[in-house]
C-alpha cells in the first residue's frame, strides 16, 4: 500500500477513534447523573439525619438529567450548542460526582458533623419551601445593591475622568484617593452608622465606596496610559477640549473603566453581606446571620447558594454589556 494511502487510512482512523472520545466524554455528565440517582435511591439515609418533607436531591437530579439530554438532541442539529457541550461535559460530570459524594458523606452515612453539614435533601427543600421569603430578602438587597453600586460607579468614573484630563483637580483629589482608597469600605461601619439615619443609607453608603475607590482608580489610569498621538491627531483635526474627552479620552480608557467596575463589583458583594448583617431587617446577608444564629444551617446554605446564583448573573451581564460596548476592541481586551 502506498504511503499516502496509508497516511489517509491512518487519519480517517484516527477521526472515527477521536469522534468516539468525544461522545464518550459528552455522555459523562448522563453517567454522573445516573450513579448519584443510584446511590440517593437504593442506600438508606442516616438516621442521625432529620428526615426532609421531599427528595429534593432526587428530584434536582432528575431535572438536571432531563435539561442534559434534551440539550444533546438539540446538539445533534446545532454545531454551538454541540461544541459547547463538548467542552463542558467534563465540568458538568465532575460537579455532579462533587455533589453525589457529598450526599454521601452527610445524608447517607453522617461522616460531617450533622448540625453543621445538612444533607442536600434540606438544602434544597429550603430553597423551595421559603422561596417566597427568600425572594423577598433578595429583592431587598437587589435594590440596596443597585443604589450602592450606581451611585460608587457614576461618581468615580467623574472623579477617574476628573483626576485623568484636569491637573488642578488631580492635585487636590489624587493624594485623597490614594490615601482613603486602600481602607476597605467594612472599616468605616461605626462612623457611618452614626453619621446616617437609617441603616438602609449607611449600607448604600458602604457599597458605593467600595464601589468608588476601585473604578476611580483604574479609570485615572487608563486615561494616563493613552497615547498622546491620539490627542495630538485629534488637535490636528480640529478637535476641541470636550470632543477629546469625549471622543477620544474615555473610549480609549473604557477597558480599564470596566476593569475598575468589576473589581468594585466584587467588592460591593463583600459589603453588602457584611453591611446588611448590621442592622437590615431583611436581604440575604442578613437572613444568613439570622439563620446562623438560629443554628438553621441548611438555611445558611440556601442563603448562599442564591448569593453565589445572583451575584454569577450580575457579573455575567456585566461581561456581555463590556463585550457590546467594547465591540470596536474585540480581540485586544481579554479578561
Amino acid at each position: 500500500m502506498p504511503s499516502w494511502r496509508k497516511a489517509y487510512v491512518f487519519c480517517l482512523f484516527y477521526r472515527k477513534e477521536f469522534s468516539l472520545v468525544k461522545h464518550f466524554v459528552k455522555s459523562l455528565p448522563v453517567l454522573s447523573i445516573l450513579l448519584a440517582l443510584a446511590c440517593d435511591i437504593l442506600l438508606p439515609d442516616s438516621a442521625q439525619h432529620p428526615a426532609a418533607e421531599h427528595p429534593y436531591f432526587t428530584w434536582a437530579l432528575l431535572i438536571g438529567l432531563a435539561v442534559y439530554v434534551i440539550a444533546l438532541l438539540i446538539s445533534l442539529g446545532n454545531t454551538k450548542v454541540r461544541d459547547k457541550l463538548s467542552y463542558s461535559a467534563l465540568f458538568y460530570a465532575g460537579a455532579v460526582l462533587v455533589l453525589n459524594i457529598l450526599n454521601l458523606l452527610t445524608a447517607k452515612f453522617a461522616i460531617l458533623p450533622v448540625l453543621y453539614f445538612p444533607s442536600l435533601d434540606r438544602v434544597f427543600g429550603v430553597l423551595v419551601e421559603d422561596s417566597a421569603f427568600l425572594a423577598t430578602c433578595l429583592a431587598y438587597s437587589a435594590r440596596l445593591l443597585f443604589f450602592g453600586w450606581l451611585g460608587g460607579a457614576v461618581v468615580g468614573m467623574l472623579t477617574g475622568i476628573g483626576i485623568g484630563f484636569n491637573k488642578t483637580f488631580a492635585y487636590w483629589v489624587q493624594p485623597l484617593v490614594r490615601v482613603l482608597g486602600p481602607i476597605p469600605s467594612t472599616a468605616w461601619i461605626p462612623l457611618v452608622l452614626i453619621a446616617f439615619p437609617t441603616a438602609v443609607s449607611a449600607s448604600a453608603f458602604l457599597i458605593a465606596l467600595a464601589v468608588l475607590f476601585p473604578t476611580t482608580v483604574l479609570t485615572s489610569s487608563g486615561i494616563a496610559s493613552i497615547p498622546n498621538s491620539y490627542f495630538e491627531v485629534s488637535s490636528t483635526l480640529g478637535a476641541g477640549s470636550f470632543y477629546r474627552i469625549a471622543k477620544v479620552g474615555i473610549p480609549a480608557a473604557m477597558p480599564h473603566m470596566f476593569l475598575g467596575l468589576f473589581n468594585g463589583t466584587c467588592s460591593s458583594f463583600i459589603t453588602l453581606v457584611t453591611a446588611e448583617m448590621l442592622g437590615a431587617k431583611y436581604g440575604i446577608g442578613w437572613y444568613i446571620n439570622w439563620q446562623k444564629e438560629m443554628m438553621a444551617y441548611a438555611n445558611v446554605y440556601a442563603g448562599l447558594i442564591i448569593i453565589a446564583v445572583t451575584f454569577f448573573i450580575l457579573i455575567t451581564l456585566l461581561f456581555k454589556f463590556r463585550d457590546r460596548v467594547l465591540a470596536w476592541q474585540k480581540g485586544v481586551i481579554k479578561w
